[in-house]
């Protein structure tokens, strides 16, 4: 069993690099060799895989991907991921934290998460490479009187092009029906506050709209009931605790905001199948 801290490592920034972004190319072909990205964790900020090379093998949430080349990946500061191993593999990788992200690409990436690993056609791989050269031989610069502001401006012309790769994967905004606007404000209001709003009554008042009409939005866009998604947005939070920390049951429960923390179990158990410390068992034993 591995050892296990308090709260989830988090990957901060050394002091000094990039003042809130670091960019940096790697051909690597076995193990990482780097115990702060072999076990689990989340980064200070947001995190992007440009796979230019090779394979490499990843664990984000509960879930193993092989990224094969040509392909890109993006993780939010709030998933926890680990690497596993390299297949000959070279990869341009760069962490952004929000606070450097232009606020519009900001809202874009919110709303995308989660994303799996997306292919790439070789001539966009291309584009991707030659502007992340471009941003390494910025960060590179730090003589410049503008440094940190050409490495910023830089970074999120990057980070644009890997959105634009992922919503050119999902429907345009202007074909969206109202109910799947809805649904998409939603899921962006349950990541920001799933720890203090419970109930479908909460994001319907947020939005302004009557809870029966919100419920019909997200059953018929999604399949599930706004109390579904509420419930598996908990879980999967209480499963990253349970999983990669060594916090009580009691305290995830504080946590993510149930103070009868019996209740919590109640509903881990009805979501999961398992209570929290079989599942926690299960995963360690």
């Amino acid at each position: 069993m591995p050892a296990k801290n308090k709260h989830i490592p988090v990957n901060a920034f050394p002091p000094g690099v990039g003042e809130g972004i670091i960019i940096i190319r790697n051909s690597i072909d076995g193990s990482p060799n780097f115990k702060e990205v072999e076990r689990s964790h989340r980064d200070g900020g947001h995190s992007f895989i440009l796979q230019e090379k090779g394979t490499t093998h990843i664990e984000i949430d509960f879930q193993k991907y092989a990224i094969e080349a040509p392909a890109v990946i993006y993780m939010h500061p709030n998933q926890v991921h680990r690497l596993i191993g390299f297949d000959k593999a070279t990869i341009s990788s760069w962490i952004i934290t929000s606070e450097n992200l232009l606020p519009e690409f900001l809202q874009l990436l919110e709303d995308l998460t989660p994303v799996v690993p997306l292919s790439l056609k070789k001539e966009t791989q291309t584009i991707l490479s030659e502007t992340a050269s471009l941003c390494i031989q910025f960060s590179e610069r730090k003589k410049e009187k503008l440094y940190h502001q050409i490495l910023k401006e830089s970074c999120n012309t990057l980070v644009a092009l890997v959105a634009s790769q992922y919503l050119a994967q999902s429907k345009p905004a202007q074909n969206a029906s109202r109910f799947e606007v809805i649904t998409k404000a939603f899921r962006s209001l349950l990541e920001r506050n799933f720890t203090t709003a419970k109930s479908p009554m909460d994001y319907a008042k947020r939005l302004n709209i009557s809870t029966p009409y919100l419920n019909e939005c997200v059953k018929t866009t999604t399949g599930y009931a706004v109390s579904w998604h509420i419930q598996q947005r908990i879980i999967l939070e209480a499963k990253r605790l349970l999983y990669h920390s060594d916090r009580s049951v009691k305290e995830i429960a504080g946590d993510l905001g149930y103070e009868d923390h019996s209740y919590f179990v109640r509903l881990f158990a009805k979501v999961s199948g398992v209570t929290p410390l079989a599942f926690r068992g299960k995963n360690f034993d």
